[in-house]
């Protein structure tokens, strides 16, 4: 086993401190670090300024680390799935920064490939856009928005072998690569972990040069956050 494989995943959030800022894989319930985010719930880290797709549920996913007031700002595209989210920003105890779905993704991949800022037309026009400086290019007004990175990227992935090389099982991929490249630590966890050299080259969707620690889950909720059946 490689030096990244840690036996518990507290080992690698043993640096975690208040105050930090956390990137958190995931879309919806899908793909998201459950270990990980049960830790820092036990661990009991305050103040986190968490970027994320959304937060969770009520009881699940990073709704939990918000039920037990860590969240001090969130910076997601969509929570409306989360009855304590509502009442956090309602009371004033959570600051929140909508953003823009693909502005988001694209905020995160700029930070982790050391872009500083970048122009979108998204938002322009908007409340999104408050604050912000525009430009003109060829007649069209853009938005600056600047990237986004942070202390602790937290993940969720299939497949690993012990240098960190990682597969995603589908969809569940969404968000989890861009966290890791604009964290400063990347902790993934995962269902498998493999020898070097057991995944092909052309499979892998993220370079394990991008993570620092590996966790093995033995068992995953997945809990869907959504059930919609159609009757035959």
């Amino acid at each position: 086993m490689s030096g990244k494989v840690v036996n518990h995943i507290n080992e690698a959030l043993k640096d975690l401190e208040d105050g930090m800022t956390l990137l958190v894989g995931g879309f919806g319930l899908c793909g998201i670090p459950e270990y990980a985010i049960e830790a820092i719930r036990q661990k009991g880290t305050k103040n986190l300024t968490v970027v994320s797709n959304n937060c969770g549920v009520d009881d699940f996913g990073l709704g939990r680390l918000l039920d037990n007031k860590q969240i001090a700002k969130m910076v997601s595209s969509y929570v409306g799935e989360n009855k304590i989210f509502e009442k956090q920003l309602i009371n004033g105890d959570l600051d929140v920064e909508l953003t823009p779905q693909g502005t988001l993704a694209e905020k995160l991949r700029a930070g982790g490939a050391g872009i500083p800022a970048f122009y979108t037309q998204t938002g322009v026009g908007t409340q999104v856009a408050e604050g912000k400086e525009t430009r003109e290019f060829n007649g069209k007004t853009y938005l600056l928005e600047e990237a986004i990175t942070g202390d602790f990227g937290i993940l969720k992935a299939q497949k690993a072998d012990t240098f960190g090389n990682l597969i995603f099982n589908q969809t569940a991929r969404n968000f989890n690569p861009l966290c890791a490249v604009a964290a400063k630590t990347t902790i993934v966890e995962v269902e498998e972990i493999v020898p070097v050299g057991e995944i092909d080259p052309d499979h892998v969707h993220l370079p394990g040069v991008y993570i620092d620690y590996i966790f093995l889950g033995k068992q995953y909720e997945k809990r869907i956050e959504k059930r919609t059946i159609k009757e035959g």
